[in-house]
């Protein structure tokens, strides 16, 4: 955890202008700046920024956010990742804060890890390039497979000599401790000295999204005979394989561009297809395909094209991953090379636009050729033939979204064909897996969040986008008023904050998230902390920073020119921003007013207790009282 002192030496550092400007071309435009949005196509600039409240919004595509957020939303950073990234920009260095010892460990391993893997890359590649041995051994071994020179800096291959020990000598002449080098798996102990585990071989550099060295892949050079021909690194703090995607460091790019990933089995299929120009490729280097793959796929696009061998290896690998993909609501197809051949061979005979023109017309979607397998394998077998529509269900029971409700109902049409059974039965056993699926999760018990960040840290973006068109905008704008005005004064002795929080202090916000931003900023202004804009874009999660963003977006502003040419008076704007809150606050105490009243009378008309009916009478009574004086009050705001 990075220390909190920090995480606010960062902020007080951004400069949103500064950082985006990398990534966008700005132009200036009275008190914002104008560009080409990044996240859509666009031919005029809709993408503004505001240097002032430190926030973008897209008027096109509706994306929103900070500096951090437009980190973690354009280069797929993680917030901690974020805040680094921001850290090593401005010179800030960073001190983590651990909970435990074992944290404060497993965090200092993994730092070592990451130095000795750089050190190691290092010593690989210039073993390759710069050793007679590794020129005339690997390099030409890799020029004749159809590496250039240019995809051998970009994916940072390496060669480890066929010496027992060159690359263990060389590390611990560097310091690096003998128990750190056994966990990377590049050495093994031997009669009480360090040997090389990779000697003789290529050396694949695997490197996680940040860009830093993870591990490695050692292939053989020709063709393996008795000795295996890949050995990886073992896992370890930095190394999780069923995490990793080789190559979605150099691909990520590539894939959001195209809306699509293709996804290969080996490291080789990967370079292959990168040196053919085809760079939306990763692979997921031999093992079964893992919800926190297709989860890294899912940050970069919705569309994921497996292409794998076409012998019944291939098939059953392309297979095994197809219900966790539906499940992360993946867009999943299927193409399978033909002719004992693999994407590596494959795209070096046929070309780039011969491949590419082979993936677009032979895309097969992965549920109907799921079917067309187990159908074959089935045969005319009864029993055999019922287990498949009993898989093909559980397969479209997956897509369990209301918006894939036309997805689903395609392919049950479609497998009740297939599977000659009636269409309404299929759907019907569709349903029930649905139904005993979501009853295991009901059973299992959800913790309440903690903080404001947990309220919103799991929402989808459509969600929250969902939420503030079904809101009434009063509750917005009060959540407004008090991020850009609640310390300003009100009265003698009173702030905005005061006022809002006195006239609403029976009537909670009817939306958790912005119920949870309001009692938040309660909690700071009790304390004295003059909570602000600032504070809710930077420390209380992404999600609240969108929302917050969103809230407090800029449609007009005043131009520097105007302002000098038109003063405005601050007794003006104080009557402004007065009528506003008060109008804005009784208008929905007023709606809550209105509500409780209508919930009460049904109540009453309901009741068969005197006594009862007698509390809800006064009850009623009291809520028509308080909505008079909102209706005077407003009623005066409005002639006023």
């Amino acid at each position: 955890m990075i220390k909190p002192e920090v995480v606010q030496q960062i902020q007080q550092r951004i400069d949103i202008i500064d950082v985006l400007g990398d990534f966008i071309k700005l132009k200036k435009r009275g008190t914002n700046y104008l560009g080409l949005c990044p996240f859509h196509g666009e031919r005029t600039p809709s993408f503004t920024v505001s240097p002032v409240k430190e926030i973008y919004k897209c008027f096109g595509c509706g994306k929103s956010g900070n500096t951090i957020t437009f980190l973690m939303e354009h280069e797929k950073f993680s917030y901690v990742e974020a805040l680094k990234w921001l850290a090593k920009r401005y010179g800030i260095e960073i001190e983590e804060e651990f909970v435990t010892d074992e944290a404060r460990e497993q965090y200092q391993q993994a730092e070592s890890l990451y130095v000795v893997n750089k050190f190691a890359q290092t010593f690989y590649a210039q073993q390759l390039l710069e050793t007679e041995e590794g020129i005339n051994i690997a390099k030409s071994y890799l020029l004749e497979r159809g590496f250039t020179n240019d995809l051998i800096q970009q994916f940072q291959v390496g060669y480890c000599p066929t010496s027992g020990n060159a690359f263990a000598t060389a590390a611990l002449a560097q310091q690096f401790s003998k128990d750190i080098l056994l966990k990377t798996g590049m050495v093994v102990e031997r009669n009480g000295s360090l040997v090389d585990n990779y000697r003789g071989r290529i050396i694949f550099p695997v490197t996680g999204v940040n860009g830093k060295v993870i591990g490695f892949g050692a292939r053989v050079i020709g063709k393996a005979d008795k000795a295996p021909k890949y050995i990886n690194t073992p896992e370890n703090e930095v190394y999780v394989k069923s995490k990793i995607l080789y190559g979605l460091f150099q691909a990520r790019q590539a894939i959001d561009k195209a809306d699509e990933c293709l996804l290969v089995e080996g490291y080789t299929d990967v370079t292959a297809l990168h040196g053919a120009g085809i760079e939306n490729a990763v692979a997921s280097g031999g093992t079964s395909l893992t919800v926190d793959q297709l989860r890294l796929i899912k940050k970069y696009t919705d569309n994921l094209t497996i292409v794998y061998d076409g012998d019944a290896a291939g098939v059953k690998a392309a297979l095994r991953g197809l219900g966790m993909a539906l499940e992360e609501r993946l867009n999943v197809r299927l193409v399978l090379i033909p002719d004992n051949e693999d994407p590596d061979s494959y795209v070096k005979k046929l070309g780039k636009e011969a491949f590419q023109q082979f993936i677009q017309t032979h895309k097969k979607d992965i549920i109907l050729f799921q079917l067309e397998v187990l159908l074959k394998e089935a045969g005319n077998d009864l029993v055999k033939r019922n287990e498949v529509v009993n898989q093909v269900a559980e397969s479209i029971s997956k897509l369990s979204q209301a918006e894939d409700f036309t997805k689903m109902q395609g392919y049950v049409k479609q497998s009740a064909v297939l599977l000659k059974v009636e269409e309404s039965d299929l759907l019907n056993l569709v349903n029930k897996i649905k139904r005993a699926t979501a009853q295991k999760e009901q059973k299992k018990p959800t913790p309440a969040p903690d903080t404001l960040a947990d309220i919103t840290a799991d929402t989808p973006e459509t969600e929250v986008l969902s939420f503030l068109q079904e809101n009434e905008p009063q509750q917005r704008n009060i959540i407004r008023l008090l991020l850009e005005h609640g310390q300003e004064p009100w009265g003698d002795n009173a702030k905005v904050a005061d006022y809002i929080f006195m006239e609403l202090d029976d009537f909670a916000l009817e939306s958790e998230t912005l119920d949870a931003i309001y009692l938040k900023y309660r909690e700071l202004h009790s304390q004295h902390l003059q909570p602000d804009t600032r504070h809710f874009l930077y420390n209380e999660g992404p999600e609240v920073a969108k929302l917050v963003s969103d809230i407090t977006v800029f449609v007009h502003e005043v131009s520097k020119g105007w302002e000098q040419l038109m003063p405005t008076k601050d007794d003006a704007k104080q009557a402004q921003l007065q009528q506003d809150v008060v109008s804005s606050v009784h208008l929905y105490r007023l709606r809550m007013i209105k509500k409780f009243m209508k919930q009460t009378f049904v109540e009453i008309e309901q009741e068969q207790d005197e006594k009862s009916l007698n509390e809800k009478l006064l009850l009623y009574t009291e809520l028509k009282k308080l909505e008079r004086e909102s209706t005077q009050i407003l009623g005066s705001v409005i002639v006023k």
